[in-house]
């Protein structure tokens, strides 16, 4: 029940809810108020006191506006709404004040600072500052942090704003960091001088105002004002967070969060932030065949022909697809493998993922259904690791009271877990309750399909959810998993009858093995493990070199957009299959992306509601008698889960430590 308040800010009457604080309620009114320390996502510090306002009627001084709610304001003497100034004289100097007293020790280093250009300092110094400073005395120093390798400290230029240790203790779940000393004693540090052990510490350099915490790999490499920004989507996991891709010439300079709060909010994965750097090595940039046992470059006419020959000649012709494909480039697969008599499989992993059956492999919650949940069932999933955005998503739910239970072994979350058991027989008891997950969401891990079993316990997942009244979500691990099964990339014996093909077309499938025997034709962008089994290699582009749809684990379609442009002679990955398919001379009926996806939208017409989650038809499946080995989780090592991943020399050093923490330390001789 909402509590509406009315109050007049600079002379505007608003009429907003009253839990509202005043910085909030100046932005309903579209009146910009200075900020550093508050942040809409994490808890209220009021220690900047960049946000001073004006109460008429109240105490002779300002209020900090981020602290104070709107029911906390009192009427006018005669009954009148309360009263706010955010630019009165009185407020002004207020915020010179604090202006002058954060410049008294900031260091002058805007010209090498990396937050050059993109610095809160620098912008409200400008808007709310004074072009002076009385302050003579010697400035004070801090030493810097070593928190990892990928954030570079300069703790002298740090204000003191806590947003930090906020985001790392509230959505992170580390307690790695705080504030010691008092006065200009205080410093912000690190608990005995500790590296950040979090997947998602990337995010501080996002909320820090000031140049104190920096992206360690992109440090010195470019100006703001240098890069083009291109709004597009990650792949790294099915969360399909929003980002940014900022490049510099034909590169890859950064890779940054969007705001989208049905999704990611405003947060993304260290691998999805850090992993650009493996866009630029071990690049697939020209056509390859195999001659005589060794791969010789070749042109894409030959290359072509080659391909075609063996296709036209192929026996049992199969297509495979990879994690990171677009829709796309699916779709144009699928219509060209089947228009040849051949099975398509994107259940490279031998996920029992119904096809069909969207409620089966989608799921009926969205991601911000987790937000209200009153309980959490996690079923053969480690979200930290499977979609580290969605466990901090998960973590905010627990601490507002959400009841988050277990099936699988005991993984750290970073908050406290109810454990029901580790395999299938504590989910077959569950099974036949009825009151298993009440006003909750049930969130079931690709580990737990991938097994023999995985329909019975899938089926068992959908009788839980519905037992309870909860929702069902599917955790998927690959970008490209949901859109593929949108667009019918599957057949009823799934990988089987891939290893019975005699010719393979693998789209960027490096996490599957294939046999000896079969002739491959691998179309990807890296020379990974699919490369290294192929007979022929068609380039394509990355998923920053190419539009593409991408539909999320919750079923959301979103589109990416190109930002950049693939190296040497590599394609995008639909229109070298259309090439392919005019060279079998059974050409696709599209000369344009445009055209394909009207083709595709045709067919699957929930591929036009962008950003929108489908509503799905529950279809349960039948009960089914499950093993009862314990569930085993899908993601073995978090930085190395892709070709783009496993070419970043950055993202090798990061498994690397988390290798070695696991390790148990050695005593001194």
């Amino acid at each position: 029940m909402s509590d509406l308040r009315k109050l007049i800010i600079d002379g505007q009457e608003i009429e907003v809810d009253g839990a509202m604080t005043l910085i909030q309620a100046c932005e309903e009114a579209g009146i910009e108020v200075p900020r550093f320390c508050y942040h809409e996502r994490l808890s209220i510090a009021g220690n900047c006191r960049m946000c001073l306002v004006e109460v008429v009627g109240g105490p002779p001084k300002p209020a900090a506006s981020c602290a104070m709610q709107v029911r906390d304001l009192r009427p006018g003497r005669n009954g009148e709404p309360p009263e706010v100034k955010t630019n009165s004289p009185m407020v002004k100097k207020a915020r010179e004040g604090v202006m002058e007293f954060l410049l008294i020790n900031h260091p002058l280093d805007c010209p090498i600072c990396d937050q050059g250009g993109e610095c809160d300092l620098q912008d409200q110094a400008m808007a709310y500052g004074v072009d002076f400073s009385r302050f003579r005395e010697a400035k004070r120093a801090s030493e810097d942090l070593d928190l990892g390798p990928l954030v570079e400290t300069h703790m002298t230029r740090c204000i003191s704003c806590t947003r930090c240790v906020r985001f790392t203790t509230e959505i992170a779940g580390l307690n790695m960091m705080g504030q010691t000393g008092r006065g200009e004693d205080a410093e912000i540090t690190s608990y005995l001088n500790q590296t950040l052990e979090s997947n998602m510490q990337g995010n501080i350099i996002d909320l820090c105002p000031v140049g104190a915490l920096v992206s360690k790999p992109y440090a010195f490499t470019a100006r703001p004002w240098e890069l083009s920004k291109t709004e597009t989507i990650d792949v790294m996991d099915a969360l399909g967070s929003n980002i940014r891709v900022d490049t510099k010439g034909r590169e890859v300079m950064r890779i940054l969060p969007r705001n989208n709060d049905g999704v990611n909010e405003e947060w993304i994965s260290d691998k999805t932030r850090f992993v650009w750097d493996g866009l630029r090595r071990q690049r697939l940039d020209r056509p390859y065949v195999r001659k005589d046992g060794k791969l010789k470059p070749a042109t894409w006419p030959e290359a072509l022909a080659v391909t075609a020959e063996r296709i036209m000649g192929a026996k049992k012709l199969a297509g495979l697809v990879g994690d990171l494909a677009s829709v796309e480039a699916i779709y144009s697969l699928k219509r060209l493998i089947e228009g040849r008599g051949g099975v398509v499989e994107s259940r490279t992993d031998g996920a029992k993922l119904p096809a069909g059956n969207r409620s089966g492999y989608v799921g009926t919650a969205s991601i911000e259904d987790i937000d209200t949940a009153e309980t959490i069932l996690l079923i053969g999933t480690n979200p930290r690791e499977e979609a580290p955005v969605l466990n901090s998503r998960i973590r905010l739910a627990w601490a507002r009271g959400a009841k988050v239970a277990r099936i699988g072994a005991p993984v750290d979350l970073t908050f406290p877990v109810k454990e029901l058991g580790a395999g299938r027989a504590a989910l077959a008891e569950l099974s036949r309750k009825d009151d298993a997950g009440v006003g909750g969401v049930v969130i079931v891990g690709q580990g737990a399909l991938n097994e023999a079993d995985g329909t019975a316990v899938l089926g068992a997942a959908m009788a839980i959810a519905e037992a309870g009244g909860s929702k069902l979500m599917i955790l998927h691990t690959a970008a490209s998993r949901v859109g593929a099964l949108d667009v019918g990339a599957v057949n009823e014996r799934g990988m089987d009858a891939v290893n019975e093909a005699d010719v393979i077309y693998n789209l960027g499938a490096d996490e599957v093995e294939i046999g000896e025997g079969a002739f491959v034709i691998y179309q990807g962008s890296h020379g990974d493990r699919g490369a290294h089994r192929a007979d022929v290699i068609l380039p394509g582009a990355a998923y920053t070199e190419e539009s593409g749809l991408f539909v999320n684990t919750e079923g959301r379609p979103q589109l990416a957009l190109r930002a950049a442009f693939a190296p040497g002679e590599a394609k995008e990955n639909w229109a070298i299959i259309r090439a392919l398919s005019a060279e079998l001379g059974a050409k696709l009926p599209w000369d344009s992306l445009a055209a394909l996806r009207q083709a595709l939208i045709s067919e699957v017409p929930h591929m036009a509601r962008l950003d929108e989650v489908p509503l799905n038809r529950w279809q349960p499946l039948e009960a089914a008698d499950m093993g009862d080995a314990n569930f085993r989780y899908a993601i073995k090592d978090f930085w190395l889960t892709n070709p783009i991943a496993r070419s970043s020399e950055l993202m090798a050093e990061l498994s690397r430590n988390a290798k070695l923490r696991t390790q148990a330390p050695m005593a001194a001789e």
